[in-house]
């Protein structure tokens, strides 16, 4: 048997890194060894730390999934979002090997059916988040066509799966309608988005990897076929759990906008006097929640991928989500009013185990598996 191919993965610990190791791991173990060093051990920030690992470990590829959370200031936004992923680029240059970068809708503007080339322009009002994303997107394809660097950019619209530490996102919506947070509806009848299924990203990476003469140099949308109407989810997920909260009602853009602004002028106050306080990173992209971004799948439909799981949804999803996500949250009591008894009812877990029995799995390894305490010997 050769050598086994080399990988270096870049942001490990967060969902979509973490689903990609777990992917390399179950079904190339033989094949491939995939490295995802630890923020400490390799940090994007760290231009020496990129050099110097990647030297090291001469890998055949580099997979970037790493990202600052949505609230982040300036600094860490520009040095984890931007400067990051072009010091992984220039040193996978440098060897000659492919550079996977992944990147976000927020590059993109409000719309339906929106193509790889319908991006933002790049402006200083622009959220932290989408501009250094933006950044990082124009700065590699400008390295692709003038300094021959041979990557693939996918880009991801709203992000859902198991195993995500952070709650933001579609988790933070989620979140919300569990801990019985969200009063009301904030947003207006049939606004849709696009989603994107983590378990599917890693077919998607191994498969531009395996042919690279095709998707070499380009950026490619990546969400599920069919766009979700967001009241639609929020009164899914709410019939699902069986709650009151949300109620029907939708609160119009002007009255959140409006409560958005005092938040914003009281923090400010805070500021002043000395306590630090920041805006919920959901709040900077309340106008998403009022306007549609649905993106075109075209270019990689006519590619020569395909979809690994065409039926999944984030409908489908959902018992699997609500199982692991709920259990965590409890287990870390996060959870403030929601009902323990229902996470093992019965009709939760007959649903789970028919359709994921990976999720009961999941849920038996959250709750612990080691010893009980109370019977170790002493």
């Amino acid at each position: 048997m050769g050598r086994k191919k080399r990988g270096v993965l870049i942001g490990g610990s967060g969902l979509i890194g973490g689903t990609v190791v777990n992917y390399y791991q179950t079904n190339f173990l033989d094949s491939i060894d995939i490295r995802a060093p630890s923020s400490k051990k390799v940090s994007i920030r760290q231009e020496a730390d990129i050099r110097s690992y990647l030297a090291d470990v001469k890998p055949d590829f580099v997979i970037n999934t790493a990202m600052a959370s949505l609230g982040s200031n300036n600094q860490l936004a520009y040095e984890v979002n931007y400067l990051g992923p072009i010091h992984l680029a220039r040193a996978a240059n440098a060897l000659n090997i492919p550079y996977i970068h992944i990147s976000s809708a927020a590059t993109l503007p409000a719309g339906e059916n929106l193509r790889e080339e319908d991006t933002l322009a790049l402006s200083p009002r622009m959220s932290n988040y989408a501009k250094s994303k933006l950044m990082a997107e124009l700065t590699l394809k400008r390295m692709a066509e003038q300094e021959g660097l041979d990557y693939s950019c996918i880009r991801l619209a709203i992000v859902y799966g198991s195993h995500d530490h952070k709650i933001q996102g579609f988790h933070r919506l989620f979140f919300s309608i569990a801990d019985e947070s969200m009063p009301v509806i904030f947003t207006k009848k049939s606004t849709s988005h696009s989603y994107t299924n983590a378990r599917k990203i890693p077919f998607l990476i191994q498969h531009m990897l395996e042919k690279r003469a095709e998707f070499a140099g380009a950026t490619y949308n990546f969400v599920d076929k069919n766009p979700v109407d967001l009241a639609t989810l929020i009164l899914t997920i709410k019939s699902y759990l069986e709650l009151s909260l949300p109620k029907e009602i939708y609160v119009p853009y002007w009255l959140a906008n409006g409560g958005r602004k005092t938040m914003i002028a009281i923090l400010q106050v805070l500021r002043k006097i000395g306590l630090k306080a920041t805006l919920p990173p959901e709040l900077m992209f309340l106008d998403s929640f009022y306007k549609p971004q649905t993106l075109s799948i075209r270019k990689l439909q006519d590619s020569s991928f395909i979809d690994p799981m065409p039926e999944e949804t984030i409908f489908t999803q959902l018992p699997e989500l609500v199982i692991y996500y709920l259990t965590r949250w409890n287990h870390e009591n996060l959870i403030t009013t929601y009902n323990n008894a229902t996470l093992g009812d019965e009709k939760n877990v007959v649903m789970a185990f028919a359709n994921n029995p990976e999720s009961l799995v999941d849920a038996v390894h959250a709750r612990g598996i080691g010893p009980f305490p109370d019977l170790l010997r002493k």
